[in-house]
């Protein structure tokens, strides 16, 4: 069994923020031609090898001989959604504050290597949602045996982006218990002979090129000496400089010190203030304490800085919520926040679970309650619960601020694939560049009655994965804030509602509010428009008669007409005119090994596109989904000639952001 921090922790083991050790990797029995097509996340060392040759499936690298012109998985690997702006409506409850303590999460989403560019034919996956309580994401793994330097999969990339959160590659320089070579530190802060840092430039230039946001630097390999250190900080202040001419940021984790040995201070003070300031914020150690962080926080102060520049590293790889915390030391309830929080490995939410009940629902279930709190309900939280979700001390935000807005609640993983309310796919999947703009804060329900539960259900969907599933005894109207919006309202403005009734009988209608709600928590000063309602998927359009402005919430009211009720939200979508994309051009095949091949296209014109479907048509004129992407290529895996087929036909699509498609252009990959 691999140990993980904690236990790492409780048995005094020098190692410090180390991601768990990776699982040996499965032979791959395919053919070598095959094998060479599936691109993977990258990773790195920063110059030279380990010495021997690497376990089945790894590919040392080296980063100072990297260029994006031989970079044959660049266009798997490179995000395409910009990092989008983002505001903060009115808290949902009065604990809730902006402006103050912000979150970081640190989140090994696979491993170092052989991790899958664009998702994988499986819904057990780290699916991450509550995107509206973080603010920086850091993509963590490293190893001595495979890599020490991790650019985040694309996917991730574009599914935070889309929310408004930039997103860290990963420098870790593993604790020689480890693995660690202090070569490695040495090789990271070479100067050239003008005395520059080449792989600080290097960094900078993978970040740009991925579409990422910046690096987040850990530097835990003992044995160096002031010189070291030294090098360290210059190498670090070159990296900040380049990094911020390309918008990117840097984060330093509270390891190294200034004069080159690996200390773990739990605090910002005078070991470790210079790479503070050569950085734009730092994640102090597991080791702080409550009078640490609030001598962090003054320090920070002096220096002119944020004290919620400082990420206070909370570990919950272990025990998830039942972990010991003393929020007070943090968030307090009763004064100013003293600094930020950092989550070390949140995806506990996944790994807790046994490996046969990993579906997305439990899943989704255990990640509410760690984001919003055992309420489930971020308006109401409870007051009772010993674990204080983001939900209770930090204000969500969004990022739906421009018309059309659209979602079809896909979260970026799924038990099947569904257009139209029809299965198109009946395998498992996951890819989170496919993920929609979700509900920042999930499920507020304004009522008199009995609650009903809300949930991302998976056992029916509209489009894509999943759909909002509404489940209870409505004895009294039930209102369900499902967006925080800016969005303009004209004359021509029109929201659509996809939605379904499974049970019972209910009078469904469209909350919109052109204002702010009175207080935290209260319910936004909406007006109600009827919705036709019935048992199959329908599309209801409502034009927002007497509105004006800007629309600052969506919600939807439900009021029983008869029995227990369980209604379906499908899609909803804001817009005036309805646009199509642009056709992609120039699609073609680009490798292919039997059933397994690398596609690639020209993206259409125009700014309009989302993201890229690929489906195969059968004899019959049946499509068949295989996958979608925000990149311009795809691989497919593992495709086999239908029973008399000469050749395979695929078809591609651009997908809108009001989910219409463009025209079909098509291949065909003979046997």
């Amino acid at each position: 069994m691999n140990p993980t921090r904690r236990t790492v922790l409780l048995a005094g083991a020098t190692a410090a923020l180390l991601p768990s050790l990776p699982a040996a990797a499965a032979p791959d029995r395919r053919a070598p031609k095959a094998a060479a097509l599936q691109p993977y996340a990258s990773y790195w060392y920063p110059d030279s090898l380990p010495s021997g040759t690497p376990g089945t499936g790894i590919t040392w690298r080296s980063l100072k001989s990297w260029r994006p012109a031989d970079d044959p998985d660049l266009a798997f690997n490179a995000a395409t959604v910009p990092l989008a702006p983002r505001f903060t409506p009115t808290p949902a409850n009065p604990t809730a504050r902006a402006g103050q303590a912000r979150i970081q999460s640190l989140v090994s989403f696979g491993p170092t290597a052989g991790n899958p560019s664009q998702g994988a034919a499986t819904a057990d996956y780290y699916a991450l949602t509550h995107w509206a309580y973080i603010d920086e994401l850091v993509f963590w793994g490293g190893s001595s045996g495979e890599g020490l330097i991790l650019a985040p999969n694309a996917p991730i990339v574009d599914a935070a982006h889309r929310h408004g959160v930039p997103v860290l590659g990963n420098i870790f320089l593993p604790p020689v218990a480890y693995g660690g070579q202090l070569q490695w530190t040495r090789d990271l802060v070479q100067k050239d002979a003008a005395g520059r840092y080449p792989l600080a430039e290097r960094l900078v230039a993978v970040a740009d090129a991925y579409g990422f946001d910046g690096w987040f630097v850990n530097a835990e390999t003992s044995g160096g000496n002031t010189a070291l250190g030294t090098a360290m900080l210059g190498f670090m202040r070159e990296l900040k400089t380049l990094a911020k001419a390309k918008g990117q940021r840097v984060t330093w984790y509270d390891s190294m010190t200034v004069n080159g040995s690996v200390s773990w201070q739990g605090a910002l003070n005078s070991q470790n203030e210079a790479f503070f300031q050569a950085a734009d914020d730092m994640f102090v150690d597991f080791r702080w304490t409550a009078a640490k962080l609030t001598s962090s926080g003054q320090r920070a102060g002096q220096l002119g800085r944020s004290r919620y520049e400082l990420w206070a590293g909370v570990d919950v790889e272990s025990n998830g919520w039942n972990s010991s915390v003393n929020w007070d030391a943090m968030v307090p309830r009763d004064k100013a926040h003293v600094v930020s929080v950092g989550f070390y490995r949140p995806e506990w939410t996944r790994n807790h679970l046994p490996a046969d009940g990993r579906g997305p629902g439990a899943f989704h279930a255990a990640d509410d309650r760690f984001w919003t709190g055992r309420s489930l309900d971020p308006s109401r939280p409870d007051g009772t619960d010993g674990w204080r979700a983001p939900a209770v001390s930090v204000a969500d935000r969004s990022t739906a601020t421009e018309v059309p807005f659209a979602s079809v609640f896909n979260t970026g993983h799924g038990l099947r694939w569904y257009e139209d309310g029809e299965v198109t796919s009946d395998k498992p999947w996951n890819h989170l560049g496919l993920q929609d703009r979700l509900p920042s804060r999930r499920w507020v329900v304004h009522t008199d009655g009995r609650r009903p539960a809300v949930t991302l259900d998976f056992e029916d969907a509209w489009r894509g994965g999943s759909s909002v599933l509404v489940d209870g005894e409505l004895d009294a109207p039930a209102v369900l804030d499902v967006y925080a919006t800016r969005l303009p309202i004209t004359a021509d403005t029109v929201v659509e509602l996809t939605h379904r009734t499974d049970a019972g009988s209910v009078k469904v209608e469209l909350a919109v509010a052109t204002a702010e709600p009175s207080s935290p928590g209260a319910t936004p000063p909406y007006t109600y428009f009827p919705v036709n309602s019935g048992g199959a998927w329908q599309t209801s359009t409502v034009r927002l008669t007497g509105l004006t402005g800007t629309a600052h919430a969506i919600g939807v009211r439900l009021t029983a007409t008869g029995g227990a009720v369980k209604w379906r939200l499908g899609g909803i979508a804001v817009r005036e005119a309805v646009t199509t994309p642009a056709a992609p051009t120039g699609f073609r095949i680009t490798a292919a090994s039997g059933g397994d091949l690398r596609l690639a296209w020209n993206p259409g014109s125009g700014d309009d596109v989302r993201h890229h479907t690929l489906h195969r048509v059968l004899a019959d004129g049946t499509r068949r989904f295989l996958g979608g992407t925000c990149q311009p290529a795809y691989f497919v895996a593992g495709l086999q000639p239908e029973q008399g087929e000469q050749a395979a036909r695929l078809e591609l699509r651009a997908v809108g952001e009001l989910y219409t498609s463009s025209a079909p252009v098509t291949v065909t990959h003979t046997w």
